[in-house]
Order: structure tokens, then C-alpha cells, then sequence
């Protein structure tokens, strides 16, 4: 039941920016991290910046100084917004939460903690 839906990628020229966005939905009681992962063909997926449920920021070092990460508990969305884009921070973008308290299934007393993607959104940085 739980979905990430991540929005905002797109085609942007170098020294740009762009604003990420990831909601998470279901029956979430809470959200223990939440934060963006990007991957090129070829690579390991790396994490750009994440957030926890305090306001605890990391972030990637190629991203310190030009990348924000932020979130919205109580509706459990996080944003990363991009400035000052390279063309190598072209990927496509994945939303991950970890440590999401949700209830899965019919019975709504059933409780698990369990990590969620999304589907990925795409951010080119070309001229």
C-alpha cells in the first residue's frame, strides 16, 4: 500500500535549477528517513541527500553547497531542490524512505517497518 511518487524531473540547461519532489502514501504512521538516489546506466545507484524525521541532513559531497534537502513530515514529502546543475548530474532520481511504520493488508492492527523506492524521475542537464 505504501507508494512513493516522486515529480519534477526533467530537461534542464547547465547552471540551472530544479526542484525534486516525493510524497509518500498509504497507512503511514511514521518515516524514519527519507532522501534521493540517483543511478546512470552502467553505475551503482548513490545516494545525492537524505533527511531524517529531525531535520538531520547528509548529503553527497558533489551536492554540498548546490543541492537542498528538505521534508514535510506531517505529509510525509521531501523535496531536493537543484541548483547551480552539471551535466553530470544527469540520472534518473529515486525518492527512498526508510524505516516507514505503515499498516499493510486488511487487518488496519497490523504494523511493519519496511524501506520503499519510487519509480525514479529523470534529470538531464544538457545545453
Amino acid at each position: 500500500q505504501v507508494q512513493l511518487v516522486e515529480s519534477g524531473g526533467g530537461l534542464v540547461q547547465p547552471g540551472g535549477s530544479l526542484r525534486l519532489s516525493c510524497a509518500a502514501s498509504g497507512s503511514i504512521a511514521r518515516i524514519d528517513t527519507m532522501g534521493w538516489y540517483r543511478q546512470t546506466p552502467g553505475k551503482q545507484r548513490e545516494l545525492v541527500a537524505k533527511i531524517n524525521s529531525n531535520g538531520k541532513r547528509v548529503y553527497k559531497d558533489s551536492a554540498k553547497g548546490r543541492f537542498t534537502i528538505s521534508s514535510n513530515n506531517a505529509q510525509n514529502t521531501v523535496y531536493l531542490q537543484m541548483t547551480s546543475l552539471k551535466p553530470e548530474d544527469t540520472a534518473a532520481y529515486y525518492c527512498n524512505a526508510e524505516g516507514v511504520k505503515a499498516r499493510l493488508g486488511e487487518d488496519k492492527l497490523v504494523w511493519t517497518t519496511n524501506d520503499y523506492w519510487g519509480q525514479g524521475t529523470q534529470v538531464t542537464v544538457s545545453s
